[in-house]
């Protein structure tokens, strides 16, 4: 059996599915690193709304995904970039998301981080952002989730210099509870993020964050870094105070920063583990044995599909995420908030099937092909 995918150039182009599934069933907790999923939300797809209406959440079937990657061992990076905040999500239906999925993880026992932002506002002066902050930190707190101390579109805006930055998170860290895991998001993710830190070098942006870690290293857990630049993560990981962690939020380099090298390693919250769940824990339970090879062999092959779901404009990546996770099986339909099923072309999804397909993803391969071919004949491609 096979299917006629569309490629870029216009043409259609023959492929043959696999037949069986590369099967992964839940192990062991990790030993060897910390390892969070970014994983998306389910939208309702018989919700009478617009894109640019309050988000419409199919609370059962976003519930149910989470379950999924806990019971693989995997922690949930909740009410991120990946659950699309800022792109389809407001800071309501964030913190809906955030009370909803904490219950959850205690129900279950699973591990849970839950991003804190300013997306309540869309600007204002810095005891204004200040505020915003706070009102969403008292949210997750009040969830008994770990706090993500995201970047701030409204801050990015705002603030004069890395002064600035200093201050207000130098405000946020004194007042947290317990140990937050600051976000770097770089501009590829969110063009608004562009000169964070106070400075549009990125060598003098590192040093204001190293700066606001220094000055607090009993309230950083660790740093999540999204810059796609494995040179500048690898050197940064080096420089943090004992005790801090480097997550990486690397979707292009991610095996050869979570394996590391004879000076350090860095953990793992990325988006990429969304769609690849079971086979990314598999790969790190291997890592916890000290078998680093044995880990890229199972991780490296992943990094093609990677690349092509974060391509530019890399912040449309989710709905190659959302795509795959109807083709798996984990949603009924491919319908996401704020309409963003639309933000990428057939050619692309028809290529995410495809590799996600070669890397045996889908547990029901037969059920993935045949939702392939709906979408393609709703497109006008006939098989």
């Amino acid at each position: 059996m096979t299917i006629r995918l569309p490629s870029a150039d216009g043409g259609l182009r023959t492929y043959e599915p696999r037949t069986e599934p590369q099967l992964v069933s839940p192990g062991t907790p990790f030993t060897s690193r910390t390892v969070f999923s970014a994983a998306h939300v389910v939208a309702d797809p018989y919700a009478d709304v617009s894109p640019d209406s309050a988000a419409a959440v199919d609370w059962d079937a976003t519930l149910a995904f989470r379950r999924h990657l806990w019971s693989h061992g995997l922690g949930v990076a909740e009410a991120m970039d990946t659950a699309q905040r800022g792109m389809g999500l407001d800071w309501a239906g964030a913190a809906e998301l955030i009370r909803r999925s904490a219950a959850e993880a205690r129900s279950v026992g699973g591990r849970i981080a839950c991003g804190v932002g300013t997306d309540q506002i869309t600007g204002g002066t810095l005891a204004e952002i200040r505020a915003a902050y706070e009102e969403q930190l008292a949210v997750v707190e009040e969830s008994g989730a770990q706090a993500i101390l995201m970047a701030s579109r409204a801050l990015a805006a705002t603030a004069r210099g890395p002064e600035d930055y200093l201050e207000t998170y130098g405000h946020l860290l004194r007042q947290s509870a317990e140990p937050v895991i600051l976000h770097w998001l770089g501009p590829m993710f969110d063009p608004a993020l562009e000169g964070y830190w106070g400075s549009a070098g990125l060598d003098a942006a590192t040093e204001t964050f190293l700066e606001v870690i220094a000055a607090h290293p009993d309230k950083v857990d660790g740093i999540k870094v999204s810059l796609l630049d494995a040179g500048r993560e690898t050197d940064l990981r080096r420089r943090l105070p004992r005790g801090v962690r480097c997550y990486t939020g690397d979707d292009f380099h991610y095996p050869e920063l979570i394996a590391g090298d004879d000076q350090g390693f860095s953990h793992a919250l990325l988006g990429i583990f969304d769609p690849l769940g079971p086979l990314a824990a598999e790969a790190v339970r291997v890592l916890d044995t000290g078998d680093t090879g044995g880990f890229r062999a199972l991780l490296d092959p992943t990094v093609e599909l990677s690349r092509h779901l974060f391509q530019a404009p890399t912040r449309f990546y989710k709905t190659g995420v959302v795509f795959l996770a109807w083709l798996a099986g984990h949603q009924a339909h491919f319908t996401m908030v704020g309409g963003l099923q639309s933000a990428r072309s057939l050619p692309h999804l028809a290529r995410a099937y495809e590799l996600a397909d070669s890397l045996g993803l889908f547990p029901d391969p037969k059920l993935a092909e045949e939702r392939m071919k709906n979408l393609l004949a709703l497109y006008g491609v006939n098989q």
